[in-house]
């Protein structure tokens, strides 16, 4: 189940998929760890806009322009990458000083000088993978914070290449609910997405990972209003849980998505509606 950002399998369980549903190609099992992954990314997000935590969102989206600013051009024009993390500060209704200070603080040296992201792997309760992506300027602190989450809530950290195995990278676009289903699935194919999703929340268009920019910017032009488009760990397949370790799971991505490094998790089952 929107660490360092890119490993394998179902399109973000971390993606943005959610209780309902509508996967066509895919295996049956990548639908429902793709859901499971869409309800906790929803929660997390409930969560982050509700509290002070509201703060902390920017904090990561902030972390995430200075990442995307260093790796390319500073334009967002020049670097895709930089320009999906843009829009997706502003659909979180980041104002527009924030995102002009952390592309200046991207290019100008300093504090954002040493931000890097990096990816870390583990086990959560009843033997979930999980695959955490940080955004971080010290791994000296990231490292220690992360083992404490995880032994908190029964998981532990693991090797690198432990978990990440379990999972693929894939390229997903968020668009708003207020697109036809139809126009839009034809446009995606048309731009050479691989499958569109709907829930709730949103339209999810899934690419390979090296067309997710252009497929975005495709749909962009034809007049969709694009939410975010970023890459993203799926999994390949799932695992199957108790309600209690699936509880305790909730409490391990709820401690580590308190963790200011932690930018996003992925996990590989399916989380129950209750």
């Amino acid at each position: 189940m929107q660490a360092n950002s890119t490993a394998g399998a179902p399109p973000s369980l971390h993606v943005r998929a959610c209780d309902a549903i509508d996967r066509r190609p895919l295996l049956e099992t990548q639908l429902d760890s793709v859901a499971g992954h869409s309800k906790w990314a929803n929660i997390k997000h409930r969560k982050l806009r509700q509290d002070a935590a509201k703060q902390s969102l920017f904090t990561k989206l902030s972390r995430e322009i200075i990442i995307a600013a260093k790796e390319g051009a500073p334009e967002p024009e020049f670097n895709p990458r930089l320009r999906a993390a843009i829009q997706k500060a502003r659909s979180e209704g980041m104002p527009n000083a924030n995102i002009e200070r952390a592309i200046d603080r991207a290019v100008g040296g300093g504090e954002g000088a040493a931000m890097e992201e990096v990816v870390y792997e583990g086990y959560g309760p009843g033997g979930v993978g999980i695959i955490v992506k940080c955004l971080t300027d010290n791994r000296n602190r990231t490292v220690p914070e992360l083992r404490h989450a995880f032994s908190k809530e029964g998981g532990n950290l693991a090797e690198n290449g432990a978990v990440s195995w379990q999972f693929k990278t894939q390229g997903e676009v968020r668009v708003s609910r207020d697109a036809d289903e139809e126009a839009l699935t034809l446009a995606a194919l048309d731009a050479g997405a691989e499958d569109v999703q709907s829930n709730d929340q949103a339209y999810v268009v899934f690419t390979q990972p090296d067309s997710l920019h252009d497929v975005s910017d495709a749909l962009e032009k034809q007049g969709f209003t694009i939410l975010s488009a970023e890459l993203s760990m799926n999994p390949t397949h799932t695992v199957a849980i108790s309600k209690e370790d699936a509880a305790k799971l909730y409490k391990l991505l709820e401690r580590l998505n308190d963790l200011e490094d932690v930018a996003e998790t992925y996990f590989n089952t399916e989380l129950p509606d209750d």
